[in-house]
């Protein structure tokens, strides 16, 4: 959510806003209900002040003006009613458009859409084989790392991984959290599911409630993200300036229900109903310089994890229309996927200002006392099993094994994969 005093001295900005990101939003007919809100709210004022300056008058009246007075005083008991309701109304009305209005990007952002994506570089080259390489899929196949009877028991987007597949996505998530341990951030193991308000908190509802299940006969719904946990736990607190930065390492499974993507990615690793994800999370002081360092230290956390994977992989500078409507900033990571011979996002990596401290009630107390509103910030560490299909494809050998990562040695207590015997 944006300040509403700075969307009323600043329409302009946000009219650009708007139009730069695609939201379909009307801000003249939301600030003219602004306006309506302001006056109801005057209005009641003024019915309050006159109906309190009556009842001081009634107990000393003479009995021929009290009568009078007393009448006065229901009526304006009846319109003070009269006008809460209303109010309540349109400050309703108000809250779910200002909870649309999206957050003005960094001047550097491309403008456009998708196609406006600007590479900033690459990072390793593409594996040359001295083979036919084959696809992530039919290595699983041939190693007997998947089992194809999932989809009969949990239907279609599922996956079950076998064998050394099974304990290596395993062994990922457990690199990925001693990784950000290392670097401080504090590790967390979280549910995969939350009310309404984290999710309005971090701005998955309104704009993408149509990606997330909800669960039946309860007030929760599954989380795509640990980021949703993370951003909720601190509503409501005023944190000391002492205590920040807060950074966390949240893992959790999480879980989306792909609307709208039928047709794409339907084989394979790339796009499952749930995966499990490691999420890095900062929530920081309100200052410009605070959150570029915060924005940099996640990205180069995620940079050092492909390092360590010995993964080729390129960084994506999002343009206005493709970053969402609260990001400031959104630079991604796609990794090199060679059956499709075109790289693939693993990393998504987001600057928001307070644009979800507002929505969350996410505050602090500044060195001089007063109460801010702090900034937050998020990245994937580390998410499978799609990272799996990079792994497989970019590591395999002619005889159709996988080659572990020297980082991940440890980890599987192997160099290769064998086949499921």
């Amino acid at each position: 959510m944006v300040d509403l005093k700075r969307l009323r001295q600043e329409p302009e900005v946000f009219h650009r806003a708007i139009r730069e990101k695609g939201v379909a939003l009307d801000l003249e007919a939301l600030l003219a209900l602004d306006r309506e809100v302001q006056e109801l709210k005057k209005r009641l004022q003024e019915v309050q002040t006159e109906r309190n300056q009556i009842a001081k008058r009634v107990p000393k009246a003479p009995p021929e003006e009290k009568e009078v007075l007393i009448t006065q005083g229901k009526a304006l008991g009846e319109e003070a009613k009269r006008l809460e309701e209303a109010l309540r109304e349109k400050e309703a009305q108000l809250e779910a458009l200002l909870l649309q209005v999206p957050l003005p990007p960094w001047p550097g952002a491309p403008v456009g859409g998708e196609e406006a994506n600007r590479e900033i570089k690459r990072v390793g080259a593409p594996p040359e084989f001295s083979f036919p390489p084959l696809d992530h899929v039919a290595l699983m196949e041939k190693n007997g790392w998947w089992e194809p009877r999932i989809s009969r028991v949990s239907g279609s987007r599922s996956y079950a991984l076998r064998g050394d597949l099974a304990l290596y996505e395993l062994a990922l998530l457990r690199f990925a959290m001693d990784f950000m341990a290392k670097r401080g951030f504090l590790p967390m193991t979280l549910p995969s599911y939350a009310r309404e308000k984290a999710f309005v908190g971090t701005g998955h509802f309104p704009a993408y409630r149509d990606q997330v299940w909800a669960i039946a006969e309860t007030d929760l719904y599954l989380t795509g993200t640990a980021e949703v946990v993370l951003n909720a736990l601190h509503s409501g607190e005023i944190l000391p300036y002492e205590a920040l930065p807060l950074r966390y390492a949240g893992y959790a499974p999480a879980f989306r229900s792909e609307a709208g993507s039928f047709g794409k990615d339907v084989r394979g690793l790339m796009r499952v109903h749930q995966f499990h994800k490691v999420e890095q999370y900062v929530l920081t002081e309100a200052s410009l310089e605070a959150s570029d360092r915060a924005f940099q230290e996640l990205l180069q956390n995620a940079e050092e994890i492909l390092g360590l994977l010995e993964l080729p992989y390129r960084l994506v500078e999002v343009a206005t229309g493709d970053m969402g409507p609260g990001k400031w900033r959104q630079v991604d990571i796609e990794v090199y996927l060679p059956s499709e011979g075109r790289y693939r996002e693993t990393h998504s990596c987001s600057a928001l200002l307070d644009w979800q401290a507002r929505r969350a009630n996410l505050r602090y107390r500044d060195p001089e006392g007063r109460v801010r509103y702090a900034y937050t910030l998020n990245n994937t560490a580390l998410a499978t099993p799609r990272i799996l299909a990079m792994l497989l494809e970019n590591h395999q050998l002619q005889d159709g094994r996988v080659r572990v990562p020297k980082a991940l040695v440890p980890y599987m207590g192997k160099e290769v994969l064998e086949p499921c015997g």
